[in-house]
């Protein structure tokens, strides 16, 4: 019976482990077309000490000697999004919601916000979060959810760092491609 168990329980690991090695390949050529798909420009410049009129973002939280990767900073943003790389754009939507530094060996950050559009061309949000494992040339976050123009949109952003001038500007070529269209 003891051994019966065991081999019972040796075959669900393996069922669990093989489920995870195939889910974790890379999309195979038949992957859907996105019903919508556009890029967007993400910029972001951080509060400092004499830029109260010009920051969009600023951190709440940086606990000190947790390693040189900002492990545990917590930074909350509303930042202007735009069509194209120019800051002074004008604005398609807003970036609203926040990031935290979540690796102590390496810099990664773990992002959940809104893009909130209200333009002639998209009135809605849509809703996005996941890893941003920054030394990659581009990353994979998740669309959740949308309202408006993009209820109940499901999808995948695509990041890509567009300049970083350290701590205190940087920009992100967001391709976002939606795969759920209401």
């Amino acid at each position: 019976m003891v051994s019966q168990m065991k081999s019972l329980f040796f075959l669900f690991i393996f069922l669990v482990l093989s489920k995870t090695v195939i889910s974790a390949r890379k999309p195979s050529k038949s992957q859907p077309k996105p019903c919508k798909s556009f890029v967007l420009y993400y910029h972001d410049i951080m509060f400092g000490v004499d830029d109260v009129q010009n920051a969009t973002s600023a951190a709440v939280t940086s606990p000190p000697g947790l390693g040189n990767f900002k492990f545990g900073k917590l930074v909350i943003f509303d930042d202007p999004i735009t069509l194209d790389k120019n800051y002074q754009s004008e604005p398609v939507a807003r970036a609203q919601g926040f990031y935290f530094y979540d690796m102590k060996n390496d810099y990664n950050a773990w992002f959940a916000y809104t893009l909130v559009f209200n333009s002639t061309q998209h009135k809605g949000t849509l809703n996005i979060m996941g890893a941003d494992l920054m030394m990659e040339k581009a990353r994979d976050l998740s669309v959740v959810g949308g309202t408006g123009d993009f209820f109940m949109s499901r999808g995948i952003v695509t990041f890509e760092t567009d300049t970083f001038e350290g701590a205190k500007y940087f920009r992100v070529k967001m391709d976002i491609k939606l795969y759920e269209c209401y």
